[in-house]
């Protein structure tokens, strides 16, 4: 018998479909022993997560394993019955999905569900059950227990609702963890938090982990081996400091060089499968630069692009009928700083931190309770009438974190893109405002025909570009991006990123870059806001502020990125 507590063998799974068969797994073989941490890095449709699922035997239909074998110490969990596996899951494997509130349920307190688990997989109930309950709870860093088990999910944060539904995997006391992308929606210093638990419990209980993530920072900082997946294949595989640092297959060794580094700044980011920058396009340029609008103010141009002085924003949360007994969040207090014409200026914080809401006031979405914006020398509470308003968001547009949900689903791609040219009258008829529209996507590296298509048709990174298309439309001299590749893979976070670097260069656009991601704000800013609890917690320089932060809150971020420098210095953190 192998003493792996997991070991697959040319494992295939498919999915069959209307026009044939496809292939998500392919032959993937792999073994995790007691105790260690197994990386499963690839991108999206990599097929890491199916393999997963696959141990598990939870595919969606139409899924399917088409060959090979998955034994977990001498057992054949591909032979086993649908009744067999249940008693498997919870019991012997463990799992943390991906988002915590939807594997959370929402109708039953966190100790019931928790108490309720350990019914199941342990055949205890009652009082022991509940004590349990505490004690798991307990032991993943849940406080103020009395409290916290008579709440339900909504009543968590995201970190804490993640550590719940590690609690929760921890319940039957598995000797096997898949964790898959239990990170991905946390901020920084959360999800340093979540993988140190996870490391922990792995040693405590001697547990074999299956880590499935995109991350390679994550990777090179918690993972004992890694294996690389590429269209459903894993084409690399063996101890993460060997494959990190002497990668063998070209895929490994582009993935590797795609990823935004902290310790230094890349002219341009390699693009792991397809740079897809785009090249010159004269015409599309020239008529971009023609036409801005913008003040006509001789002396704008000396002056900062935005100047935001003391800037306030209160969102009401109880609401009454007399004024004093309405409570108010303040998600904005008192934010000054300003950005130069040219520049890309970074602002950086956690969830809550108000920097999304600060980006959505400089283009107007959000009015701000108190302060001032002053645009171009002009003070946002100055500007009356629909024709000052418009000419506004002429200058100043913005490309939203999650593309899809942001582009109407309704609309063909090249209807979507020419909007904006036919509400601001650039163009008189909706056939050149087509053309122009078909212009602009080709100017962000996409094909003519995809103006056909609907948003539902296109891959994360293509949706978020024809966004960025949408943005062009209006002739900005200011594109404020709030988080826009915090949901792709890093080889599309790389193609995305050269494109806006592109475009800031050859269109002479300033740019506002929102992030919680310091590497990807290290290869972007030119200058970094920090922001913690709505207030500045520092601004200066990207490379002063990176090499010597002055405020402990930056030192914490900073602390918190996981970092795949740290296996290719030798710094990394920790070994078996």
């Amino acid at each position: 018998m192998s003493q792996d507590v997991l070991d697959i063998e040319g494992l295939g799974i498919e999915y069959p479909h209307r026009f044939g068969t496809f292939t998500a797994v392919d032959e993937v073989s792999l073994s995790v022993a007691p105790g260690e941490i197994v990386g499963l890095v690839g991108e999206s449709g990599a097929g890491k997560s199916t393999v997963g699922f696959g141990v598990i035997r939870l595919l969606g239909a139409p899924g399917r394993i088409r060959s090979g074998r998955i034994a977990m110490q001498g057992t054949d969990l591909v032979s086993l019955s649908d009744a067999e596996m249940t008693r498997i899951r919870g019991r012997r494997i463990g799992i943390i999905f991906q988002d915590p509130m939807t594997s959370l349920n929402p109708l039953l307190t966190v100790g019931d569900q928790i108490s309720e688990t350990i019914s199941n997989a342990l055949g205890v109930s009652g009082r022991e059950a509940w004590s349990r309950a505490r004690a798991i709870l307990a032991s993943v860093g849940i406080p103020n227990l009395d409290v916290r088990m008579k709440q339900y999910p909504h009543q968590f944060s995201g970190g804490m609702r993640q550590r719940v539904v590690i609690a929760l995997a921890l319940c039957g006391d598995p000797e096997l963890l898949i964790a898959d992308e239990p990170t991905t929606a946390l901020d920084v210093t959360t999800q340093k938090q979540i993988l140190e638990l996870i490391r922990e419990q792995c040693r405590k209980r001697n547990l074999a982990t299956v880590l499935v993530t995109h991350d390679m920072g994550v990777i090179a900082e918690y993972t004992d081996r890694v294996c690389v997946m590429y269209k459903g294949k894993i084409v690399e595989q063996g101890p993460t400091t060997e494959v990190l640092n002497q990668p063998q297959h070209d895929y490994s060794q582009k993935l590797i060089a795609s990823i935004p580094r902290l310790d230094r700044k890349e002219r341009r980011l390699v693009a792991a499968v397809n740079d897809a920058a785009p090249d010159l396009h004269d015409e599309i340029d020239a008529w971009m630069k023609a036409g801005r609008g913008g003040t006509s103010d001789p002396h704008a141009h000396a002056a900062p692009v935005f100047q935001v002085e003391s800037l306030t924003k209160e969102f009401l949360i109880k609401n009454a009928f007399r004024p004093k007994n309405r409570e108010y969040f303040r998600a904005v207090d008192d934010v000054s700083f300003h950005v130069e014409r040219g520049e890309v200026l970074g602002i950086v914080g956690e969830s809550g931190s108000g920097k999304t809401t600060v980006g959505r006031m400089l283009v107007r979405l959000y009015e701000p309770t108190s302060g001032d914006i002053i645009y171009n020398g002009r003070n946002y509470a100055d500007v009356t009438g629909t024709s000052e308003a418009k000419r506004l968001s002429d200058d100043v547009q913005i490309v939203f974190q999650d593309p899809y949900s942001s582009l109407n689903p309704r609309m063909r791609v090249r209807d979507i893109v020419a909007e904006p040219l036919i509400y601001h009258k650039w163009e008189k008829s909706a056939s050149e405002a087509r053309r122009i529209a078909a212009l602009l996507l080709a100017r962000v590296g996409l094909p003519e025909e995809v103006g056909q298509k609907y948003p539902h048709q296109f891959s994360g990174g293509q949706r978020q570009r024809i966004s960025i298309a949408r943005a062009l439309a209006t002739r900005p001299r200011v594109l404020i991006c709030d988080e826009p590749t915090s949901a792709l893979d890093v080889s599309i976070q790389a193609e995305v990123l050269n494109l806006l670097k592109d475009l800031q260069e050859e269109l002479d656009l300033t740019i506002v870059f929102i992030s919680h991601d310091l590497a990807v704000i290290r290869q972007m800013s030119d200058r970094i806001v920090i922001m913690a609890n709505g207030r500045v917690c520092e601004i200066g320089e990207t490379e002063r502020i990176l090499a010597s932060p002055e405020h402990e809150y930056t030192k914490s971020l900073l602390a918190a990125v996981p970092r795949i420098e740290s296996v290719l210095t030798g710094e990394r953190s920790y070994e078996r």
